[in-house]
């Protein structure tokens, strides 16, 4: 795969192809990675992570166990250990991180769970394994250890949980003394609940109020404590809406289709956190080159607007570029009849102060506007 550099500002034309046709494409040099070996600063004192579960009033914390004052980071192309990501679920923000990394001279393997899916994926470049979380392959479980670098891109399920996470004891098992050095949850920050829109950071106490939400507040308590007990430093990064080229509000209005029940509902939502595949991707690659074990990120952008006021941009958009090809505004025309009448508009105000005082992360997009326009200046004519 050959990599182009690109300015910052330049906007990622190659990752709608990327996304969209599923082929090699160049990739952003934002954010670099440090050559050689890097001695990191972790505290002297376990790491306390504050949660709690459903409604209830009392609040309990998670102790880490204590790690070695330093750890070494492998970060660059110049160590004498070639650096290795292993992705379990390779969906959207997997594939977009696999090729950033792919470019810097990572290898990279991840999980699918089709044929289909492990085809189009070694087709681009990667390595690729059909993985059941249900019961986790052996051989799998095998390749992993010897990764420097694991990130879990696989959402719980409901009532269930974490599936692998329920096969803790198996994973600990194959994976403990191997290479694994760094380890990335993405989560969401569905797990604050509803703060009547008031701003929330890291240190607000989650308070979930959904079923989903519970699911992934578990789900992060348990990977910490999994990666405590393998030794491995652990990062939670909450998430915001997800967009970028192929998933965007621009894609659901060229598509003109009806929107679904899930994006109904979240018109009831004053505030809306959201952020653009990019950014995620930077920030992940800045946790690597700082971890810090036990960390709970806030990877959203600027502005937390509400999902109208993005979708009515949206069709102003698509409406200026292409001009009389819309034949039905549904998307943006009913979102005032789509908030129900007497809803709570509060919700949160998302922070990302954190990403950027300690991972000195610069959003490439900090506004949903910034990143819609670079999605449909790439875009060819879809009518």
């Amino acid at each position: 795969m050959r990599a182009i550099l690109f300015e910052p500002k330049v906007h990622f034309g190659w990752a709608y192809s990327f996304l969209l046709q599923l082929r090699p494409a160049p990739l952003f040099n934002h954010y670099l990675i440090v050559s050689g070996m890097e001695i990191c600063r972790l505290p002297s004192q376990p790491a306390v992570i504050h949660l709690r579960q459903g409604q209830t009033s009392g609040i309990y914390s998670i102790t880490t166990p204590p790690f070695p004052p330093y750890i070494k980071c492998s970060l660059g192309n110049e160590s004498s250990t070639k650096n290795q990501m292993f992705i379990v679920g390779m969906g959207f923000v997997g594939k977009f991180l696999a090729a950033d990394l792919k470019s810097n001279g990572w290898e990279v393997t991840g999980t699918c769970t089709s044929i289909s899916r492990k085809k189009k994926l070694e087709e681009i470049g990667f390595h690729a394994h059909i993985f059941d979380a249900n019961e986790p392959q052996h051989e799998v479980l095998d390749i992993m250890k010897f990764h420097s670098h694991l990130l879990i891109s696989v959402p719980p399920v409901l009532v269930v949980g974490d599936l692998i996470l329920q096969h803790k004891e198996l994973l600990k098992e194959r994976v403990k003394d191997g290479n694994l050095q760094w380890l990335g949850y993405l989560s969401s920050t569905s797990v604050y609940g509803d703060s009547s829109g008031a701003w929330v950071d890291e240190e607000f106490p989650p308070r979930p109020t959904t079923e989903s939400a519970k699911t992934r507040m578990a789900a992060e308590e348990g990977w910490l404590h999994l990666a405590c007990d393998m030794g491995v430093t652990a990062q939670i990064f909450r998430l915001g809406g997800i967009y970028g080229p192929g998933r965007s509000a621009v894609d659901t209005i060229v598509k003109q289709e009806p929107l679904s029940k899930g994006q109904k509902m979240r018109f009831s939502r004053y505030y809306t956190s959201r952020i653009h595949v990019a950014d995620i991707c930077q920030t992940l690659k800045a946790s690597i080159q700082r971890p810090c074990a036990g960390k709970i990120y806030n990877v959203v952008d600027d502005d937390p607007a509400p999902r109208e006021q993005v979708f009515k941009f949206a069709t102003n958009l698509v409406e200026k570029k292409w001009p009389g090809h819309l034949t039905s505004n549904s998307s943006a025309e009913e979102t005032e009849t789509l908030i129900p009448q007497g809803a709570s508009r509060g919700e949160k105000r998302v922070s990302n102060k954190r990403i950027k005082m300690e991972l000195g992360v610069r959003l490439l997009y900090p506004t949903y506007e910034s990143g819609l326009r670079s999605i449909i200046e790439c875009m060819e004519n879809p009518f």
